[in-house]
Protein backbone atom coordinates (compact mmCIF):
# COMPACT_ATOMS: atom_id res chain seq x y z
CA UNK A 1 0.00 0.00 0.00
CA UNK A 2 3.04 2.55 0.44
CA UNK A 3 3.81 1.65 -2.60
CA UNK A 4 0.58 2.89 -4.10
CA UNK A 5 0.28 5.94 -1.93
CA UNK A 6 3.79 7.03 -2.98
CA UNK A 7 2.62 6.93 -6.65
CA UNK A 8 -0.30 8.83 -6.55
CA UNK A 9 1.33 11.15 -4.37
CA UNK A 10 4.11 11.57 -7.23
CA UNK A 11 2.02 11.45 -10.08
CA UNK A 12 -0.29 14.50 -8.34
CA UNK A 13 3.15 16.50 -7.74
CA UNK A 14 4.19 16.09 -11.11
CA UNK A 15 0.39 16.79 -12.52
CA UNK A 16 0.27 19.85 -9.97
CA UNK A 17 3.38 21.62 -11.37
CA UNK A 18 2.35 21.09 -15.11
CA UNK A 19 -0.86 23.03 -14.06
CA UNK A 20 1.05 25.74 -12.62
CA UNK A 21 3.58 25.90 -15.39
CA UNK A 22 0.00 26.20 -17.81
CA UNK A 23 -1.25 28.95 -15.37
CA UNK A 24 1.92 31.33 -15.58
CA UNK A 25 3.36 30.33 -19.12
CA UNK A 26 0.86 28.75 -21.21
CA UNK A 27 0.94 25.02 -22.29
CA UNK A 28 3.72 25.59 -25.03
CA UNK A 29 5.76 26.25 -21.78
CA UNK A 30 5.30 22.99 -20.41
CA UNK A 31 8.00 20.36 -20.95
CA UNK A 32 9.63 17.60 -19.16
CA UNK A 33 12.82 19.69 -17.71
CA UNK A 34 10.44 22.67 -16.81
CA UNK A 35 7.95 20.23 -15.10
CA UNK A 36 10.90 18.82 -12.95
CA UNK A 37 12.23 21.39 -12.05
CA UNK A 38 8.85 22.89 -10.60
CA UNK A 39 8.47 20.02 -8.96
CA UNK A 40 11.67 20.18 -7.21
CA UNK A 41 12.51 16.12 -8.87
CA UNK A 42 14.75 14.88 -11.18
CA UNK A 43 14.10 14.67 -15.20
CA UNK A 44 14.82 10.81 -14.86
CA UNK A 45 11.96 10.38 -12.44
CA UNK A 46 9.25 12.57 -14.11
CA UNK A 47 10.00 9.91 -16.98
CA UNK A 48 9.68 7.37 -14.56
CA UNK A 49 6.07 8.03 -14.10
CA UNK A 50 5.36 9.57 -17.55
CA UNK A 51 7.01 8.69 -20.89
CA UNK A 52 5.66 11.62 -22.82
CA UNK A 53 4.50 14.90 -22.73
CA UNK A 54 1.36 14.44 -24.63
CA UNK A 55 0.81 11.36 -21.37
CA UNK A 56 1.54 13.91 -18.41
CA UNK A 57 -0.94 16.83 -20.24
CA UNK A 58 -3.80 14.11 -20.49
CA UNK A 59 -3.02 13.23 -16.71
CA UNK A 60 -3.17 17.28 -15.78
CA UNK A 61 -6.46 17.68 -17.94
CA UNK A 62 -8.07 14.59 -16.41
CA UNK A 63 -6.84 15.45 -13.06
CA UNK A 64 -7.91 19.34 -13.18
CA UNK A 65 -11.50 18.13 -14.17
CA UNK A 66 -11.96 15.45 -11.59
CA UNK A 67 -11.11 17.90 -8.80
CA UNK A 68 -14.23 19.72 -10.09
CA UNK A 69 -15.83 16.83 -9.78
CA UNK A 70 -15.23 15.80 -6.68
CA UNK A 71 -15.92 19.62 -5.46
CA UNK A 72 -19.52 19.47 -7.04
CA UNK A 73 -19.78 15.84 -5.20
CA UNK A 74 -18.95 17.32 -1.79
CA UNK A 75 -21.29 20.49 -2.14
CA UNK A 76 -24.15 18.62 -3.16
CA UNK A 77 -23.28 16.01 -0.30
CA UNK A 78 -23.32 18.56 1.68
CA UNK A 79 -26.28 20.18 0.55
CA UNK A 80 -28.56 17.24 0.74
CA UNK A 81 -28.11 16.97 4.63
CA UNK A 82 -28.40 20.60 5.28
CA UNK A 83 -31.70 20.67 3.60
CA UNK A 84 -30.90 22.86 0.55
CA UNK A 85 -32.83 23.46 -2.36
CA UNK A 86 -31.80 21.98 -5.62
CA UNK A 87 -31.21 25.57 -7.33
CA UNK A 88 -29.29 26.38 -4.63
CA UNK A 89 -26.83 23.18 -4.59
CA UNK A 90 -27.02 23.35 -8.17
CA UNK A 91 -25.90 27.58 -8.57
CA UNK A 92 -23.45 26.50 -5.98
CA UNK A 93 -21.95 23.32 -7.98
CA UNK A 94 -22.08 25.95 -11.42
CA UNK A 95 -20.05 28.64 -9.30
CA UNK A 96 -17.07 26.39 -9.46
CA UNK A 97 -16.33 26.41 -12.87
CA UNK A 98 -16.48 30.41 -12.78
CA UNK A 99 -12.51 32.16 -11.84
CA UNK A 100 -13.66 34.17 -9.08
CA UNK A 101 -10.75 33.41 -7.17
CA UNK A 102 -7.18 32.59 -7.31
CA UNK A 103 -7.88 28.33 -7.42
CA UNK A 104 -10.40 28.80 -9.79
CA UNK A 105 -8.89 31.45 -11.74
CA UNK A 106 -5.94 28.90 -12.47
CA UNK A 107 -8.22 25.84 -13.02
CA UNK A 108 -10.19 28.31 -15.86
CA UNK A 109 -6.74 28.90 -17.47
CA UNK A 110 -5.82 25.18 -17.65
CA UNK A 111 -9.14 24.17 -19.11
CA UNK A 112 -8.82 27.19 -21.56
CA UNK A 113 -5.49 25.95 -22.61
CA UNK A 114 -6.05 22.49 -23.17
CA UNK A 115 -9.23 23.36 -24.34
CA UNK A 116 -7.59 24.92 -27.47
CA UNK A 117 -4.98 21.86 -27.72
CA UNK A 118 -8.50 19.32 -28.06
CA UNK A 119 -8.78 20.37 -31.50
CA UNK A 120 -5.79 18.82 -32.38
CA UNK A 121 -5.49 16.16 -29.87
CA UNK A 122 -8.04 13.67 -30.07
CA UNK A 123 -7.52 12.00 -26.45
CA UNK A 124 -7.86 15.45 -25.24
CA UNK A 125 -10.92 15.98 -26.67
CA UNK A 126 -12.41 12.91 -25.67
CA UNK A 127 -11.43 14.30 -21.97
CA UNK A 128 -13.00 17.50 -22.83
CA UNK A 129 -15.98 15.93 -24.29
CA UNK A 130 -16.83 13.74 -21.51
CA UNK A 131 -16.04 16.41 -18.67
CA UNK A 132 -18.55 18.42 -20.61
CA UNK A 133 -21.41 15.41 -21.13
CA UNK A 134 -21.00 14.81 -17.23
CA UNK A 135 -21.78 18.57 -16.38
CA UNK A 136 -24.87 18.61 -18.65
CA UNK A 137 -26.06 15.28 -17.28
CA UNK A 138 -25.39 16.57 -13.77
CA UNK A 139 -27.45 19.65 -14.57
CA UNK A 140 -30.15 17.72 -16.08
CA UNK A 141 -30.71 15.68 -13.36
CA UNK A 142 -31.06 18.25 -10.86
CA UNK A 143 -33.71 19.63 -13.58
CA UNK A 144 -35.07 16.68 -13.45
CA UNK A 145 -35.37 15.91 -9.80
CA UNK A 146 -36.57 19.34 -9.72
CA UNK A 147 -39.30 18.59 -11.91
CA UNK A 148 -40.45 15.94 -8.98
CA UNK A 149 -40.41 17.75 -6.35
CA UNK A 150 -41.95 21.01 -7.99
CA UNK A 151 -39.04 23.54 -8.07
CA UNK A 152 -39.25 23.01 -12.09
CA UNK A 153 -42.33 23.09 -13.83
CA UNK A 154 -43.36 19.39 -15.84
CA UNK A 155 -43.07 20.92 -19.40
CA UNK A 156 -39.35 21.80 -19.25
CA UNK A 157 -36.93 19.65 -21.05
CA UNK A 158 -34.40 18.98 -18.99
CA UNK A 159 -31.83 17.77 -21.47
CA UNK A 160 -32.77 20.96 -23.31
CA UNK A 161 -32.47 23.45 -19.95
CA UNK A 162 -29.12 21.76 -18.89
CA UNK A 163 -27.20 22.71 -22.18
CA UNK A 164 -28.45 26.93 -22.45
CA UNK A 165 -27.50 26.73 -18.11
CA UNK A 166 -23.84 25.00 -18.83
CA UNK A 167 -23.17 27.14 -21.71
CA UNK A 168 -23.93 30.43 -19.91
CA UNK A 169 -22.08 29.62 -17.17
CA UNK A 170 -19.27 28.95 -19.54
CA UNK A 171 -19.68 32.34 -21.29
CA UNK A 172 -19.84 34.11 -17.66
CA UNK A 173 -16.86 32.17 -16.88
CA UNK A 174 -15.12 33.32 -20.12
CA UNK A 175 -16.19 36.69 -19.45
CA UNK A 176 -14.94 36.80 -15.85
CA UNK A 177 -11.67 36.00 -17.11
CA UNK A 178 -11.76 38.54 -19.90
CA UNK A 179 -12.56 41.14 -18.21
CA UNK A 180 -12.60 41.07 -14.56
CA UNK A 181 -12.97 44.35 -14.03
CA UNK A 182 -16.39 44.79 -16.34
CA UNK A 183 -17.72 41.68 -14.40
CA UNK A 184 -17.79 41.82 -11.19
CA UNK A 185 -18.41 38.89 -9.13
CA UNK A 186 -21.94 40.42 -7.63
CA UNK A 187 -23.05 40.65 -11.07
CA UNK A 188 -21.89 37.66 -11.93
CA UNK A 189 -23.78 35.55 -9.48
CA UNK A 190 -27.25 37.90 -10.34
CA UNK A 191 -26.55 37.07 -14.02
CA UNK A 192 -26.39 33.17 -12.99
CA UNK A 193 -29.36 32.74 -10.46
CA UNK A 194 -31.57 35.48 -13.22
CA UNK A 195 -30.87 32.23 -15.47
CA UNK A 196 -31.86 29.14 -12.88
CA UNK A 197 -34.41 31.30 -11.64
CA UNK A 198 -36.14 30.96 -14.95
CA UNK A 199 -36.17 26.98 -14.64
CA UNK A 200 -36.31 26.57 -10.85
CA UNK A 201 -39.36 28.87 -10.24
CA UNK A 202 -41.33 26.59 -7.48
CA UNK A 203 -41.75 25.09 -4.16
CA UNK A 204 -39.78 21.97 -3.30
CA UNK A 205 -43.11 20.18 -2.61
CA UNK A 206 -40.64 17.69 0.10
CA UNK A 207 -39.71 20.84 1.91
CA UNK A 208 -43.20 21.82 2.49
CA UNK A 209 -43.93 18.71 4.17
CA UNK A 210 -40.48 19.19 5.54
CA UNK A 211 -41.37 22.59 7.34
CA UNK A 212 -44.74 21.68 8.42
CA UNK A 213 -43.85 18.68 10.73
CA UNK A 214 -44.74 14.73 11.16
Amino acid sequence: MPRVADHDARHGQITDAVQRLIARHGLTAVTVARTAAEAGMSVGLVQHYFTAKDEMLLATFTRVNGRFTARVDELVNRGEAEGRTLAVMLRQALVELIPLDDSRRVEFLVRLAFGGQAAHNARLAAVQRETLIGIRSRVAQAIANGTACGEVAEAVDAADEALRIVAFTEGLALHTHSDPDGTPASAVLAALDDQLGRVFNGTCRRAGRAASGP
